[in-house]
């Protein structure tokens, strides 16, 4: 049974917690919105670690010009740092979500096919850094490079029909979009479904009501701008319940001049069609994260993201504490009786209340094997697994290197030396996993680590695949492929004809 809201706050919501703590710093923001005010897009994508791989002239050679002038367009009112806010991403630290390919924007180009500026992530093996990359994707050929694992745009996560989670100028929309400005509206009893109320299936691991994720309200009212982006008027589209449950509903109205609503399928499709089917964007199917934190007092708004916290005002919603000064600050230590205080002195963390030549004295007697001060032992203890390690931790995990080393900075002093320990080793993995997106960047990791790889491996020493390894199936191996491959009945060696 799932526990009430009151009572338990739940996972996820701890988890977007943890991330609007940590993945987006305000300094990234403060940055990127200079930039972008004086038209230096490029420079906002830098500051909110994005890298750009498209070239304008070559498109402009390639497309023509008006093309260029509307992509160009696009990426003025781009806002990286808000892009980053509202990327999908993954329990339960919250990392961007690994090998993705997500759909901004779609352009009628030339061909047959239609243009897309498109947002991708790194595999996981090279997320270091937690960056994305900007590139136009054509369907018809081009293309990014053959590392990425997921080159063509996802269609459960897809922006295009969002423009508000990324464009500047269409923030304001959030508010509409993700219902909080108002309650949803009841459909009439003679209505085929209310939207507030879709038949969702009957699973151990669907929340209660009150822990709802899933915006059933604009259900109806998205699915309409799907199915229009798709070309179709009315009909059928799934929504991704789990990784092996879908929702298949039908968008129906009794004419042009009611809102939409839907209801479920009434027969049962065969699951080629509903692979088939267009599927309701994450963005449309599930509450605004902000929204859930605002309305559990989780985070304030002053908080948020600023274009986010000018659409979701909310006067009412309970200011989140700060972190308070506790009893274990190694800054305040009992030695020999007395309460002695430890500061920055000279760009180092130093035992105030003890003079130098004691200390020296007392560094060798610890050189020696002899027993440390409290003073002496706190300081070496703060180098090793300082109090603060979580939350540098977090700030690594999330790429924002420079402020993790500024909290290092604060704590220590600029010109400490790292001692061994937990601390010294969360610095050197990320430095180490920041090699592996380079040569994921450049290229030059051929085989995708730990694809054939015995143990794992890395890029830096990962291996080959073996000759007997057998690939996996996704959504592209065709059916005949894709049969044969998962037979247990078919010969595992060539000696059976």
């Amino acid at each position: 049974m799932a526990s009430h809201f009151a009572n338990e706050i739940p996972p996820r919501l701890l988890m977007w917690q943890r991330v609007r703590e940590y993945a987006v710093p305000p300094s990234m923001i403060e940055t990127a919105t200079a930039r972008r005010a004086v038209g230096d897009w490029a420079g906002a994508c830098a500051a909110a670690r994005i890298d750009v791989d498209l070239d304008l002239r070559a498109v402009r050679d390639r497309h023509g010009t008006e093309f260029v002038t509307h992509l160009r367009a696009d990426l003025r009112r781009l806002a990286p740092d808000l892009l980053r806010w509202h990327m999908p991403r993954i329990a339960p630290d919250g990392r961007l979500r690994p090998g993705l390919t997500v759909s901004l924007a779609r352009y009628r180009g030339s061909g047959a096919a239609p243009l897309q500026l498109v947002a991708r992530t790194p595999p996981a093996w090279a997320d270091a850094g937690q960056r994305i990359s900007l590139a136009l994707w054509e369907r018809a050929g081009g293309g990014p490079p053959g590392q990425h694992p997921h080159p063509h745009a996802d269609r459960r996560f897809r922006l295009d029909l969002h423009r508000h989670l990324w464009d500047a100028g269409r923030s304001g929309e959030l508010a509409v979009r993700c219902g909080a400005d108002g309650a949803p509206s009841t459909a009439p009893a003679d209505r085929p479904h209310a939207p507030g109320r879709p038949d969702l299936p009957d699973r151990p691991d669907q929340p209660t009501v009150h822990d709802s994720p899933w915006a059933t309200a604009s259900w109806a009212a998205e699915a309409e701008l799907l199915l229009r982006a798709e070309e179709r008027p009315r009909g059928a589209f799934t929504v991704r319940l789990g990784a092996r449950s879908r929702a298949v509903f039908e968008l129906v109205a009794p004419d042009d001049s009611h809102a939409p609503t839907f209801r479920p399928l009434r027969e049962a499709l065969p699951p080629q069609e509903v692979a088939a089917l267009p599927v309701l964007p994450e963005a449309a199917a599930r509450i605004l994260p902000d929204l859930e934190l605002l309305r559990a007092g989780l985070v304030a708004t002053e908080r948020l993201h600023p274009l986010v916290a000018a659409a979701l005002t909310a006067p009412d919603s309970a200011p989140v504490a700060g972190p308070g000064h506790e009893p274990g600050d190694p800054h305040r230590v009992e030695c020999r009786g007395e309460v002695h205080r430890i500061a920055l002195r000279g760009g180092v963390l130093t035992a105030v209340d003890h003079d130098p030549d004691q200390l020296r004295r007392e560094g060798l007697l610890v050189a020696l094997g002899g027993p440390a001060l409290p003073c002496l032992r706190a300081i070496d203890a703060a180098h090793r697994t300082p109090e603060a390690l979580p939350a540098v931790r977090e700030r690594l995990r999330h790429g924002d290197v420079a402020g993790a080393l500024a909290v290092v900075e604060r704590l220590l002093g600029p010109g400490a030396v790292l001692r061994d320990g937990p601390l010294r080793e969360e610095l050197e993995s990320a430095a180490a996993r920041r090699v592996d997106h380079g040569l994921f960047r450049s290229g030059l990791a051929a085989v995708r680590p730990g694809a054939g790889a015995v143990g794992g491996g890395n890029a830096s020493g990962g291996g080959h695949a073996k000759a007997g390894h057998r690939p996996r199936n996704d959504r592209l191996t065709p059916p005949a492929t894709r049969r044969k491959r998962s037979s247990r009945a078919r010969p595992r060696t060539g000696l059976t004809r």
